[in-house]
Order: C-alpha cells, then structure tokens, then sequence
C-alpha cells in the first residue's frame, strides 16, 4: 500500500546500513508476516548483510503496521492521510462508529490530522480512481478533493435530473436507466425539448394572432367580395377548399380554447 522508495531515499537507506549495519531489527508477526522493515530486509539481502527480526506481540499487527509505516516514512500528509484512509476502507475496525468517530480514532492510532483524513475519506468516495494517484503522489490530496467535489456535484445534479425527468419526460428517463444516456446528456435534451416546444409555441401565437383577429376585423365588412385572383399572392390562392379549412379550423381552435377556458 505504500509506495515504493525514491532512488535518492534507497541510496540513503543502502549507504547507512552499508556503514552503520542494521539499526532498526525487522518486525513480523505473531504468524511470521512482515510487519516493518520491506526495504530495510532489501537492502540487507543486497548488501549480504544477516538481518535481525523481533516479533510484534500486541494485538493489533495491521494498525502497528499502518502506524510505523506513516511515522517513518518521508510522506506528504495528503498520501498519509489517504494510506491510513485506503488502510481504513473495508475493515471491520471502527464499524460501530460514526464516521466523524471512526476519523478521530484514525487519526489517533496514525498521527495524521482529523482535517487531512477528512479530504481523503472524501475523495476516497467520490472519486475512488484518485486513491492510488494520491499515494503515488501524482496528484495532490487537495487537487483530487477538488476534482471529488465537482463529481459529487455532478452526480447529485445528476440524480436531481432523473428524478424530475421521472415526471417530465419519462421516456428520457427510461433511456438513462437503460445506460443509452448519461442524466446530463438526457437532462441536455430535455432542455432542447422544452427550448424547441417553447419556439413552436411563441411561432403558432404570432401566427394566430396575425391571422385570426385580421380574419375577424373583416366581419360584415363585404371585405371577401373584393376579392381578386389577380391579386392573390403566388402560391397562396384562396379556393372554397381553402375556405372550408380554415372554417374547420376556427371550430378546432374554439374547442382548444374551451378546453384550456382561454377568453
């Protein structure tokens, strides 16, 4: 879980136990598992050098593991807080508690602020594919806990958009679920839904209202007996067929407006 040496910290590491021998015996456990000491055992088996091991005898090897580690190791705070937070995830340890309870305890048992476990119990998840990015120090504690808060942002977004296209557009909704669209992309085209039904709307108003109230101004005016077909617009005759459409027309727009109880 923890990241391997820099080659400046191995060539330390080689040259101190190369002059001063083994300061620090390896520690296994009860059952014979390295606990402490990976690249202390390395170099020594490089070097030829007989290393020296001492069992841990308390009952808790994995939380000394993840403690000596994060003490002796030259990490930033970022990658010890998300080691003990990937440590942490899927254990049964703190299973009882509150997660602001299992925090403290964290940072109790490995010396990393409850503010830095925080971010990283954050980013842990919402953003689970930074983890390892983190510890290898690719990327920053805190860059990945911005990047985590615009994914949690979007992805409420994204169930608020699901929710509402639910009750709004069904069949947007089904196509979410089926996997065809993400909720942004549905919600997308749900907005262009809407802006293209609002444009239809405002279009067949001023249709309407030109032609509808300039057909009713001409009401026992003998307007229609001047009619000429030598001035009728090309394309656009007025027949009887014409005539009895727009009759059926108007008795189809006075049943809309009884029904939606428009003046």
């Amino acid at each position: 879980m923890f990241p391997p040496l820099t080659d400046e910290e191995l060539h330390e590491l080689t040259a101190s136990v190369r002059t001063h021998g083994l300061r620090h015996p390896i520690v296994l456990g009860p059952d014979g598992v390295l606990l402490d000491g990976r690249n202390r055992l390395a170099v020594c088996e490089a070097l030829g050098i007989e290393p020296r091991f001492t069992t841990y005898e308390g009952d808790d090897p994995d939380g000394y593991a993840l403690n000596v580690n994060i003490r002796q190791r030259n990490l930033t705070t970022g990658q010890a807080a998300m080691i003990a937070t990937k440590a942490q995830a899927g254990t049964e340890t703190n299973e009882h508690l509150a997660p602001e309870a299992a925090i403290r305890s964290l940072s109790e048992r490995t010396g990393v602020s409850t503010g830095r476990l925080e971010l990283a119990d954050f980013v842990m998840r919402h953003e689970p594919n930074l983890v390892d990015l983190v510890i290898t120090r690719a990327v920053s504690l805190d860059e990945a806990h911005g990047t985590a808060l615009v994914s949690k942002a979007r992805a409420q977004a994204s169930r608020e958009h699901l929710a509402r296209l639910r009750t709004e557009a069904p069949d947007l909704a089904d196509r979410v679920i089926t996997g065809e669209f993400t909720g942004i992309q549905a919600w997308n085209k749900y907005r262009e839904r809407v802006k293209e039904d609002i444009r239809q709307r405002r279009v067949a108003t001023y249709l309407l209202c030109d032609v509808v109230t300039a057909l009713a101004h001409t009401r026992g005016s003998r307007t229609f007996a001047k009619y000429d077909p030598q001035y009728q617009a090309p394309g656009r005759p007025v027949t009887r067929e014409t005539i009895a459409h727009a009759m059926t027309a108007l008795t189809e727009m006075g049943a809309v407006w009884r029904e939606r109880n428009l003046p």
